[in-house]
């Protein structure tokens, strides 16, 4: 049994599916010119499995993406059969004596410098699909697995860590659950997979070392323990706990149409979800969800060679809007960098990413990159209710100069004869703790507040919220985290504006009296959480909720908040 942290909630029994990322090392020892012929066949086995992996590939992205993304890999394509591309390898494998493989990469090399530097951005996406077919190839003939995350048949993946590249990769419809070395309970992996609504434990340490493909695992998403090839008794229980577990789920779901309004009827909330694709509003629904408190507009901008269009993105926001209207929808402005890179945006290695080059940021040095992505999302306001979100906010003067951006924005539309909300409400992601702290010059600025609890925990208690060493130094409750949040919605209220709440800590049952009695206006969560969070909101009178609140203020010691509103939500539950 492997103890990590629980990372998303189920219980979750299959086969494992290792993955390793295998590192790249090009053989730079020259070569005999008899091998010359052995060298050159390397080459045309791999350009012809390169071939078949990336129509298999762009059959798939047409399916589940449409066509215009699908188009990336004809580019690709043309790459492999370019004769000019091929006998410029082939030639300095005879003419130098080389590998296959140092061949490639140095042609590789060689086309990405020039294309790279070159002003036109056609030619600099050249030299991106250029940089991956040459990644690929290079694997290929070394005989290094370049679907990592390929899968014949249902399984439970094991990895080191899980980068947002790798998840959009996979075919969710095979992955039963996650386990990885790194992570805690709101890295990437753990948000990802409640998203899904499948089971994770995360910060195992060693599962990659410990767990071979092929091994029948256990997942227990709620107690963070992983069973490697359990015996008979302990895989009967856990057969048990997964039906009872479920029984649960479905038990909860029947509070879906229900308010989430406390017992004396004193304080209703909005409890909304959190999402990453427009395929997200499925489960966002079927859990009662009353908007979409987060839209993560990342993940259009991933696993792709160039920046999305307007009308890429204008597409994916309209479908969420027309889905879940006349439901509000937050669409929040690209959210990248920390622990999310973009390999078409340049961006640089830095030391402390995530206090770095992200987000709003990145935005406001690219203004061409937030204006079309607003365009965007205005156009979407038109079908339904949508709400823009700025992320990584630091004070007034980044509200100030994207909101100018905005509105040239809407002056665009307007010249061009194009519907919008011209009322659209305009928010922040209070994540950093000197917006939490200037709150109230804030609040004058913006129509509303979401408090992002993943990143104002790190920052507030220097804490890195990946690194499994120190996660227990990561704690929601501590009283310089719940005094932030109450000044936020204190401030909030004071100039007749309203707080909701996106990070992780919202779906947590436990927070949820604590950000009741503190007024809390908005709850958004992964889909699976909502059914347990709605059921102690409406167990709660808000006086009582309140009392809980004040109490919680009062106390010094974090483990001590969470015992007694433990023994609350036990009570009531």
């Amino acid at each position: 049994m492997l103890k990590g942290i629980a990372a998303s909630p189920g219980i979750e029994i299959g086969k494992a599916h290792v993955v390793k990322h295998e590192q790249v090392v090009i053989n730079t020892s020259p070569i005999k010119k008899e091998d010359i012929g052995k060298e050159i066949k390397k080459l045309e086995d791999a350009l012809t499995t390169t071939k078949l992996q990336l129509e298999k590939i762009k059959e798939k992205a047409q399916k589940e993406l449409g066509s215009e993304k699908a188009k990336i890999f004809d580019a690709q394509l043309m790459v492999l059969e370019d004769p000019v591309f091929i006998n410029e390898i082939k030639s300095k494998i005879e003419s130098e004596l080389i590998t296959a493989d140092n061949a490639v990469s140095q042609v590789v090399n060689s086309y990405i410098a020039e294309f790279g530097s070159a002003k036109d951005e056609y030619l600099k996406e050249r030299a991106a699909d250029i940089k991956d077919i040459g990644e690929r190839l290079i694997k290929n003939i070394l005989g290094i697995s370049v679907d990592a995350f390929s899968l014949e048949q249902e399984a439970i993946i094991i990895a080191k860590d899980l980068t947002p590249s790798d998840t959009a990769q996979m075919d969710k419809e095979k992955v039963k659950a996650f386990a990885t070395d790194m992570g805690g309970r709101t890295s990437h992996t753990a948000i990802m997979a409640r998203s899904l609504e499948i089971p994770a434990v995360v910060g195992l340490k060693d599962a990659t070392q410990k767990i071979k493909t092929g091994d029948t695992v256990i997942i227990d998403g709620n107690e963070g323990a992983v069973y490697v090839n359990p015996d008979e008794e302990t895989a009967k229980r856990y057969e048990k706990l997964k039906q009872d577990y479920l029984n649960k789920v479905k038990e909860l779901k029947q509070l879906k149409d229900l308010p989430a309004e406390t017992s004396d009827n004193a304080k209703r909330v909005e409890i909304s979800a959190n999402i990453g694709t427009p395929k997200d509003v499925k489960g966002a629904l079927e859990n009662g969800a009353e908007g979409v408190g987060l839209y993560r507009t990342e993940f259009l901008y991933m696993d792709r060679q160039s920046l999305p269009t307007e009308e890429e993105q204008f597409d994916a926001y309209r479908q969420v809007v027309e889905k879940m209207a006349p439901r509000p929808i937050i669409i929040r402005t690209l959210d990248i960098g920390g622990d999310k890179k973009l390999p078409y945006l340049n961006m640089p290695d830095e030391l402390n990413p995530f206090l770095g080059w992200r987000a709003i940021r990145i935005c406001l040095d690219r203004p061409d990159i937030l204006k079309t992505q607003l365009k965007a999302i205005l156009r979407a306001s038109a079908y339904g209710k949508a709400r823009i979100m700025y992320p990584m906010i630091s004070g007034v003067d980044e509200v100030r100069r994207a909101n100018k951006i905005l509105d040239e924005a809407k002056a665009e539309l307007y010249a061009e004869g194009k519907d919008f909300d011209e009322d659209i409400e305009v928010g922040i992601m209070v994540e950093i703790p000197s917006a939490a702290v200037t709150a109230d010059i804030l609040a004058k600025e913006v129509d509303f507040f979401s408090i992002g609890t993943n990143d104002l925990i790190q920052y507030t208690l220097a804490v890195d919220r990946m690194n499994e060493h120190i996660s227990y130094l990561y704690e929601p409750f501590h009283p310089a985290v719940l005094r932030l949040i109450k000044n936020v919605i204190d401030s909030s209220h004071k100039e007749g504006k309203w707080t909701g709440m996106c990070g992780e800590m919202a779906g947590d049952p436990l927070a949820a009296p604590i950000l009741l009695g503190m007024g809390l206006d908005e709850f958004s969560m992964s889909a699976s959480s909502i059914p347990k969070v709605k059921k102690i909101i409406r167990l709660l009178t808000y006086d009582e909720a309140k009392e809980i609140a004040g109490k919680a203020l009062s106390m010094s010691e974090p483990a001590d908040i969470r015992a007694m509103v433990k023994e609350i939500v036990e009570k009531i539950g």
